[in-house]
């Protein structure tokens, strides 16, 4: 199937299936390494309003919030909040720290958020989520694209479905570039399939014209190809499915070439990307944080290995570096096939997706 370049306002991104926000992932180590294995695009971890308002970057504990690098261009922050005011104010420190795309975030279903009136709780409200986009919309450079990501609506009634085709058509006027569906409730969280169907059913209300990324269930190369030709959406955003798994960008790259879809990586490419992130993780944060940080990584890249249960086990113990590369010289050292990993793997998780 070809597929033409995604395109986010002035911005040619390349191939459509990008990297999704990830809160408590999706930093600059994990962004790079998809970037290097075909991710033509990532969003940054979702980030309060209220933090952004009062960070200071020169603040080493938190400066990696913050962090890119040209080698990852173009890149997206996420924002998320309760007040149209301070959505403006903090888009406008996610422009100074040199995002290329400021997403919205009125999509995630964690309860604490939605006790906060934050994050999909908005879709209850379209009033104050359109005040919000105009809000950020005016505050942010022209030449920067402003995007927002959504879930199908904040639970199945018919209320919820008008409030969220208000907000669609209303973001769409006030000027966004692109808007991400992802195809669960709000309520729904991460249990029981996501609804592909509402993402074509979006697309046809639209039209043509405007851009439309699907999200949810995509944890194969198949899966992210399969719902742009059943929904004609105009990209999709891998989210769990990229976790411990970036190889998952250039299968879909292949298949779409119409090439055979690559065999999962060895476990010494597996063993070599994993120091890689272990590298970039160490820049960022320093050796001892870096160690514990990484160990959540770890347990996603143990998915693809011939042994995940016990590899996974042998990551959720490691506290240093002498650690790391110990479980690296016991379960890495013969350069075996690796596997694809289990999608059962992934949908049990209950990862705070940007969704």
């Amino acid at each position: 199937m070809s597929l033409p370049d995604l395109q986010i306002g002035p911005l040619t991104i390349g191939f459509p299936v990008v990297q999704a926000a990830l809160s408590g992932y999706s930093d600059w180590p994990m962004r790079l390494i998809a970037r290097r294995h075909g991710a033509s695009y990532a969003l940054c971890e979702v980030m309060l309003d209220q933090f952004l308002v009062t960070v200071k970057e020169n603040r080493n504990r938190n400066r990696h919030f913050l962090h890119i690098t040209d080698e990852e261009r173009p890149v997206g922050g996420q924002l998320m909040g309760a007040e149209p005011e301070q959505f403006a104010a903090g888009a406008q420190k996610l422009v100074q720290a040199g995002f290329d795309v400021i997403d919205i975030n009125f999509g995630c279903p964690v309860k604490k958020v939605l006790g906060r009136c934050r994050g999909g709780f908005h879709l209850s409200q379209p009033e104050v989520a359109l005040e919000i986009v105009r809000r950020t919309r005016d505050a942010v450079p022209a030449g920067i694209p402003v995007t927002v990501k959504m879930r199908r609506g904040l639970d199945d009634s018919a209320a919820s479905r008008d409030k969220f085709f208000k907000i669609l058509d209303g973001a769409f006027a006030a000027g966004v570039a692109a808007v991400t569906v992802h195809g669960r409730t709000v309520v729904q969280r991460y249990i029981g399939p996501s609804r592909w169907q509402f993402l074509a059913e979006v697309k046809r209300h639209l039209g043509a014209g405007k851009t439309i990324l699907g999200s949810g269930d995509l944890f194969s190369a198949q899966d992210c190809l399969e719902m742009m030709r059943q929904t004609g959406v105009d990209g999709v955003t891998v989210a769990r499915g990229a976790m411990g798994n970036p190889w998952i960008f250039a299968q879909a790259a292949a298949l779409a070439m119409g090439q055979p879809l690559p065999p999962p990586p060895s476990l010494h490419e597996q063993r070599d990307v994993i120091l890689d992130h272990f590298r970039l993780a160490e820049e960022l944060y320093g050796e001892g944080r870096a160690s514990a940080h990484m160990r959540k990584f770890g347990i996603k890249y143990a998915a693809l290995h011939p042994q995940h249960v016990v590899v996974r086990a042998a990551f959720a113990t490691v506290k240093n570096l002498e650690e790391w590369r110990a479980v690296l010289a016991q379960w890495y050292a013969e350069d075996l096939p690796g596997c694809y990993p289990d999608p059962a793997i992934h949908r049990g998780a209950d990862c705070e997706e940007a969704a």
